[in-house]
């Protein structure tokens, strides 16, 4: 049975920022957190629906539109940044009135969250990081080519199916091709290139020593994103955080290893996923 609720469009931080929410707040889920997800740079929420999905069977969840993307706001003039995907973020769980709650963001969304996380928002009892991307000021460069995204988006722009997908994620199941190749074209090009460059000049490590909850990061075995000298020094920055290197996985984990996506998390939302 489907634990998808509804969609819906919450005023927030000045724009509209689209969710979609699975699982509710019905019996047996009550004392638990509400899980926040933010996707990454060109996943609308509904590309994160699966997950949505199995996430509901335990915890009132929301995944989230990041603005430029699916149905969230999107111009020419709103300012893409990683301060503003931030502040977006801190405004929609006060506006939903979350009393406590969990955030989970992979890859430009864990750089989201963990920014987020380092503000000490009302409520905020713990946080996941996904595979983030690690590049910043005076680091390596992220592992990615711009034009995979431009010319991607470009080709769901005008209209494209699944076997033209196909070139750019080869590796992907029909449905998976299908839903991208639907939706790409919601991911406007200025908010992917701002959220880009912002992985070379955003120091996200900075934020990492003001977090204060529990935090858990996952990486993936066979992604170039997160190297086992990044784990090591996010774990000095970030004393206590928990680490999951999920095997068989790049960089799209839950795409590549669900099963182990799902058991990366153990019992660190307070009970398995």
């Amino acid at each position: 049975m489907s634990t998808f609720l509804y969609g819906a469009n919450i005023a927030a931080n000045g724009i509209r920022q689209h969710v979609l929410r699975y699982g509710g707040s019905g019996e047996g889920r009550t004392e638990r957190d509400t899980v926040v997800l933010v996707p990454g740079v060109t996943s609308p929420a509904i590309t994160w629906g699966f997950v949505g999905e199995r996430l509901g069977r335990n915890f009132d969840t929301y995944v989230l539109d990041v603005r430029g993307r699916g149905l969230s706001s999107a111009s020419d003039t709103l300012d893409y940044s990683l301060e503003a995907q931030t502040a977006d973020v801190l405004a929609l769980v006060q506006a939903l009135g979350l009393a406590r709650f969990a955030l989970v963001g992979h890859s430009m969304g864990g750089r989201i969250v963990a920014r987020a996380a380092a503000q000490a928002p009302a409520g905020l009892s713990r946080v996941v990081i996904v595979d983030p991307p690690v590049s910043g000021p005076g680091r390596r460069a992220y592992p990615a080519n711009y034009a995979w995204y431009a010319d991607s988006i470009a080709a769901a722009s005008i209209g494209c199916d699944r076997e033209a997908m196909r070139k750019f994620c080869p590796t992907w199941t029909d449905a998976q091709l299908d839903l991208r190749a639907e939706w790409l074209h919601t991911c406007d090009p200025r908010a992917i290139k701002s959220s880009f460059d912002g992985f070379h000049t955003d120091d996200i490590h900075a934020c990492l020593p003001a977090i204060r909850v529990p935090a858990l990061l996952m990486t993936a075995e066979r992604g170039d994103v997160v190297l086992p000298d990044d784990v090591a020094e996010i774990e000095r920055l970030l004393p206590g955080v928990r680490h999951h290197r999920v095997p068989g996985a790049g960089h799209m984990i839950p795409w590549d290893n669900e099963a182990g996506f799902y058991a990366g998390f153990g019992d660190f939302l307070g009970t398995p996923v």
